[in-house]
């Protein structure tokens, strides 16, 4: 599918429906108050916060995740962990892109995992979208004690209309394998993979299970350890590419769906831009070997899920 000049790939889930081979995450909306001054232009800082700092910057937020789909983006991956999603709703309205042209993820926060409120929250997540049901439902972690009782939450809102697809995010191999107990395999799992942390053995078991995998942290954080790789940046100069777009090249030509973030328009263009050239067998063999297990975020059997 061409939109403008990016030419876009798909992958197909087990569904039998398609998903961008790359997608964008906005992350949360993520505001700091000013508490330093007293007061802005001669009125007091919780009332210039409120009526005009905290709005200036809802407004630049929702075009910037505009500018992500008019520049190419089809996947907008969120979870109500960030925020209500409204957010979400009117991007997608302000950039004009038709709702069936945009693949829509919601997650389940953690919260509501524990609080017994899946259903609750996601109802308000559609209306905070302004949509009738999303291209693909998940949950955000497998909570200790609560994540088959919201997988079976979420079976019925999939059943009942709500969500064409169901995935799982940060589940280990014995997380899918209790979810499969259940008879219904995920279309989905998020997990952290990057050069870095290839996850190599979990990735595979999702492909032999039919599970898509989709990757966040992509690109390490713009780890040194990665970025300034000679290999890595030779690889990019050969196709007059960056390092980030070689390694999200090699992210789509593994199979793996790459969820970046960037606010920057400049940014989402070059992220985008990874269409138009492919990646040597031995490339890809080079980057593979930069794996140094070195995981950047949090480890599912072993964090606290009280602070996710």
């Amino acid at each position: 599918m061409s939109i403008g000049s990016i030419d876009m790939d798909y992958c197909n889930l087990n569904t039998g429906d398609r998903i961008p081979a790359i997608g964008f995450g906005p992350g949360g909306f993520g505001y700091t108050p000013n508490v330093y001054r007293r007061k802005r232009a001669g009125v007091p800082v919780r009332v210039w916060n409120r009526f005009v700092a905290r709005p200036c910057a809802e407004r630049r937020f929702v075009r910037q995740i505009a500018s992500a789909l008019t520049n190419g983006f089809r996947l907008i991956d969120y979870s109500s962990a960030y925020g209500s999603g409204v957010h979400i709703g009117e991007a997608i309205r302000m950039s004009g892109v038709k709702r069936d042209d945009v693949f829509i993820t919601a997650r389940v926060s953690n919260g509501a995992q524990r609080e017994g409120r899946v259903r609750e929250e996601f109802l308000a997540t559609l209306r905070n979208y302004g949509v009738a049901c999303v291209d693909l439902l998940m949950f955000h972690w497998p909570v200790p004690g609560y994540y088959m009782d919201t997988w079976h939450e979420m079976l019925k809102l999939r059943d009942e209309g709500f969500a064409k697809s169901v995935g799982v995010s940060n589940c280990h191999i014995h997380h899918t394998e209790k979810l499969l107990t259940v008879g219904v395999v995920p279309a989905v799992n998020q997990i952290e993979v990057h050069p870095l942390f290839t996850q190599k053995p979990l990735v595979r078991y999702c492909k032999d299970k039919g599970i898509l995998v989709e990757a966040y942290t992509p690109i390490a954080r713009f780890d040194d350890r990665l970025m300034r790789l000679p290999k890595l940046r030779a690889i990019a100069q050969k196709y007059d590419k960056t390092p980030v777009q070689v390694v999200l090249r090699w992210h789509i030509q593994n199979g793996i769906v790459p969820v970046v973030r960037s606010l920057s328009t400049c940014h989402q263009r070059e992220n985008i831009d990874v269409f138009d050239f492919k990646l040597a067998d031995d490339e890809m063999n080079t980057i593979d070997s930069f794996n140094i297990n070195s995981r950047l975020r949090y480890d599912p059997d072993n964090c606290d899920f009280s602070i996710l």
